[in-house]
């Protein structure tokens, strides 16, 4: 084992980053650009307050640009569209 081990720190990421320009929230996690890019140097009680504001953000974002699940989600877009 490395001398060296680096410390895990939980993070919201679902590796979806898509930044919504109207609200700068990303579409995957919630978070904003300057969080996302501070994310490492902040103190664990920062991240939980993040974390805890997260679902009201991407609750804010239209169905369109919200997660859709991968293909099985656009496949159920094109269906509901389509009718």
């Amino acid at each position: 084992m490395n001398a060296m081990t680096q410390i895990e720190i939980e993070t919201p990421c679902v590796k979806l980053c898509v930044v919504d320009p109207d609200t700068g929230f990303c579409i995957g996690c919630g978070r904003t650009r300057d969080e996302i890019g501070a994310w490492l140097a902040l103190s664990a009680g920062e991240r939980h307050e993040i974390v805890l504001g997260l679902a009201d953000r991407l609750s804010t974002l239209t169905q369109r640009k919200r997660r859709r699940g991968g293909r099985r989600g656009r496949l159920e877009t094109l269906d509901s569209e389509a009718v």
